[in-house]
């Protein structure tokens, strides 16, 4: 069996739709021999590899005060702390190590003093999802070993040159801003990720063309911070995946 390497890019809230495809995967019966993610596809990707199933990663993210996991912190550096979410990480896995998980992780962060990648793929679980998921501008950089660390999403969105550095012989990647429609932002949280996720798209694109098998969710629909999206966000990421998946499935027979 071929290792299979499983890559989730960041969307905020459309992260979401990463459960869609776990589903997805899991119905199909397609084993994933090891998982990265950056930003929010971090969140997700730390949940699957210690052993979380898509049904219980569905609830989490049903349950998730999606506004409460950035608690306020004004700082010169940012409006906002996501402590919170590695408080909830910690609260969902226990204090664990990356190095702990039930299959190889790795999360993606940018060392803003230095503008280079960071790969998490040991160390604490918690720490390494605030990393990744710390869009710069709107939460407080992650200070880590005298580094300002926040959102991988600058450097790899979607990020699959960890899998193929780990020696996956197969790639699944989810870009979730593939078929995303940016809307009119209300308010400055929203003018901030509409800046840093439209700059990047092209790059991702140029960044996922090793990947075996690119699933694009069609979510030119929904927009990055509404918290009632996540049921429509889940379906429109598993009616992307399972028609993907499983023409990939058919090919590799």
């Amino acid at each position: 069996m071929k290792k299979t390497g499983l890559a989730l890019g960041g969307g905020a809230i459309l992260g979401v739709a990463h459960v869609g495809v776990l589903r997805a995967l899991t119905e199909l019966n397609i084993p994933v021999s090891m998982v990265s993610g950056t930003s929010i596809g971090a969140f997700i990707a730390a949940l699957f590899a210690f052993g979380k199933s898509w049904q219980e990663i569905r609830e989490i993210a049903f349950d998730l005060d999606w506004l409460d996991i950035s608690g306020l912190a004004l700082s010169q550096y940012g409006l906002l702390s996501n402590k919170k979410f590695g408080d909830i990480v910690t609260e969902l896995l226990g204090h664990k190590n990356i190095e702990d998980a039930s299959i190889p992780l790795s999360m993606i962060a940018t060392d803003i003093g230095t503008g280079k990648k960071v790969v998490f793929t040991q160390g604490d679980v918690a720490l390494a999802v605030m990393a990744s998921s710390c869009i710069p501008g709107i939460f407080r950089p992650v200070d880590y070993k005298g580094a300002l660390l926040v959102d991988g999403m600058l450097i790899e969105n979607v990020p699959v040159s960890p899998l193929v550095e780990s020696g996956a012989e197969s790639v699944i990647c989810v870009d979730l801003l593939a078929r995303h429609g940016f809307n009119k932002p209300n308010n400055i949280i929203g003018v901030l990720l509409n800046a840093f996720y439209s700059s990047i798209t092209n790059t991702t694109a140029i960044q996922i063309e090793s990947a075996d098998l690119s699933i694009f969710p069609d979510l030119s629909g929904f927009n990055l911070i509404d918290f009632d999206q996540v049921p429509d966000l889940l379906e429109a990421g598993y009616r992307a995946a399972l028609p993907a998946l499983k023409l990939w499935a058919e090919g590799k027979q």
